[in-house]
């Protein structure tokens, strides 16, 4: 099982988070666009664009942070985090 956990912040406070799960036998790497593209759904938002520093985060931590600098219209938080919490 796939889980990736979302949150947008504010001033340091979570104002809404969800946990999306893929079962399916994708590619870790398609698995997180799938559950990215769901939570932009849920949280009625763009996609956000992977920067180069967004994409070393990543693969470091197994998290990573949208800032403003991804968007390309105005977002109403400081940033929407995704982490990976469990991988088959």
């Amino acid at each position: 099982m796939f889980r990736l956990w979302a949150r947008t912040f504010r001033d340091n406070h979570m104002l809404q988070d969800t946990c999306i799960e893929d079962n399916s036998s994708d590619t870790r790497t398609h698995k997180v666009f799938n559950a990215l593209d769901e939570v932009c759904y849920q949280f009625d938002l763009g996609k956000p664009v992977w920067l180069n520093k967004t994409i070393s985060e990543f693969k470091r931590h197994r998290k990573a942070r949208f800032t403003q600098d991804n968007f390309i219209e105005t977002i109403d938080f400081d940033y929407l985090e995704i982490q990976v919490i469990e991988e088959d």
